[in-house]
């Protein structure tokens, strides 16, 4: 008997990788073929460096946005294994079984800001993340230190046609080592360091300079590779920065930068969702330095202004009031209903319909701090009684359809949390580049100060 699961509602969290490897792999790294050589990003009239000063309301607004995202990982993560569910019914109760390696990173990030902000129990955080990283350690599969991408949430039984993923992995380990850096406590030390060193980061670059996109159990390593700028640079720097199995620094080197121009706006991107420039910078501290290429911080600023723009180039759509598309669950015009889909833009991705993703805006909160807490807030105002569920947002909601998702996602959910932290103490930030490999890495990689 396969001891592999197939769960009946994973097929479009599944589909959903698959949907995004298309966009972020080597499809599109046959446009851009070649990485750029001395390419640099000028923030023009943004700076970067300047500090955003939080109104009291704003301040109140991120708090409960904090509170209640905080919520959601701590509701639904397993007090057995400490995996996270990779959605939830908005308003709370849940049969779904289905775990993501990646809600689960961002739900261990997500314990380091409820215990800093006393939204839970410290002793009781505390016995979460030991029980997570005795999970990840003794029990979970793995293939060379890789995991999973989905998994029963209680077991760790791996979902039926999911993929070892090294991009999720990656994301699991910036939670793994924000509590590492963040409690003082010689358990989670410990097991972090072992699930970290574990990761044999060379096997997954299958004999190139770049990692292939996933290994699968049926077929192997497949041929898309993270070979084009995208959420990708925690990943290369993890592997950078391993103090047991690293990989050559010049692979930072191997990966393509597309450049765009829109409006006026020159940046690097590579046509895919917003949150490709917010999840590795959710905890890698990128202001103020600059490696070969970019300063990247200031290229998310520039990314953001220009999706912003392109939004509000759609007046029958969106407003100052109502923009933010990033990869999310849709409904469709015919309102049948259609799963995950990776949209966006410049330039145009996906069925855009005038659907809004909450989490485009709240990942992009410490880059455009004025924009996107104006839009948060406005469409809270407006549509709280519909939009704004027991975790905060629902994950995607069109009011002229009219349709709010039922759902909240917990990479959307995770990606506002920690954002709207590090908008408003740069705390995630602080508590990650505590990390000596996290320095070492962006040192190996040209990082200067700017």
């Amino acid at each position: 008997m396969d001891r592999h699961l197939d769960f009946d509602h994973a097929t479009n969290s599944v589909n959903r990788r698959l949907f995004l490897q298309t966009l972020t792999g080597s499809v599109l790294a046959a446009t851009y073929s070649s990485p750029l050589r001395a390419f640099s990003i000028e923030p023009q009239t943004i700076d970067p460096g300047v500090a955003y000063k939080l109104r009291p309301e704003e301040e109140a607004f991120l708090d409960q946005l904090e509170r209640r995202g905080c919520s959601f990982f701590w509701e639904h993560g397993s007090a057995i294994s400490g995996q996270v569910l990779d959605r939830a019914h908005a308003a709370g109760p849940e049969t779904r079984r289905l775990a993501s390696i990646a809600a689960t990173g961002f739900g261990l990030t997500a314990l380091c800001i409820a215990d800093w902000r006393h939204y839970l129990p410290h002793n009781e955080i505390l016995k979460r993340v030991r029980t997570t990283m005795r999970f990840h350690w003794e029990k979970l599969p793995h293939n060379h230190g890789f995991f999973y991408h989905f998994s029963d949430i209680d077991t760790g039984v791996p979902a039926n046609r999911t993929e070892l993923s090294p991009i999720d992995t990656s994301l699991l380990l910036c939670g793994i080592l924000t509590c590492r850096a963040y409690f003082k406590d010689a358990e989670i030390h410990d097991l972090a360091n072992k699930i970290y060193e574990r990761v044999d980061w060379p096997w997954m670059l299958n004999g190139g300079k770049t990692f292939a996109m996933a290994w699968r159990r049926d077929q192997g390593f497949e041929t898309h590779r993270w070979d084009t700028y995208s959420e990708e640079m925690m990943m290369y720097l993890l592997a950078i920065g391993s103090p047991t199995h690293p990989i050559d620094p010049n692979c930072w080197d191997a990966f393509a930068r597309p450049q765009v121009d829109y409006e006026g706006l020159h940046y690097i991107s590579n046509a895919a969702p917003l949150f490709t420039h917010q999840y590795s910078q959710a905890w890698y501290d990128f202001r103020h330095k600059r490696d070969a290429y970019a300063d990247y911080f200031a290229n998310s600023v520039i990314a953001t202004l220009a999706h912003k723009r392109f939004c509000l180039s759609m007046p029958n759509y969106y407003s100052e009031d109502y923009w933010g598309i990033t990869a999310s669950d849709w409904i469709g015009r015919d309102g049948a209903g259609h799963g995950y889909t990776a949209w966006g833009g410049p330039p145009a991705r996906g069925p855009i319909d005038g659907t809004v993703v909450p989490a485009a805006a709240a990942g992009s909160l410490p880059f455009l701090p004025k924009d996107c807490l104006h839009v948060l807030m406005a469409m809270k105002a407006k549509y709280a009684d519909k939009a704004w569920s027991r975790y905060g947002f629902v994950d995607a909601f069109n009011p002229r359809l009219p349709w709010y998702d039922t759902d909240v996602l917990g990479i959307d959910q995770g990606i506002s949390v920690i954002m709207a932290e590090n908008l408003r103490s740069g705390k995630v930030w602080s508590i990650f580049m505590q990390n000596p490999e996290a320095q070492a890495a962006m040192q190996r990689c040209g990082f200067i100060a700017v």
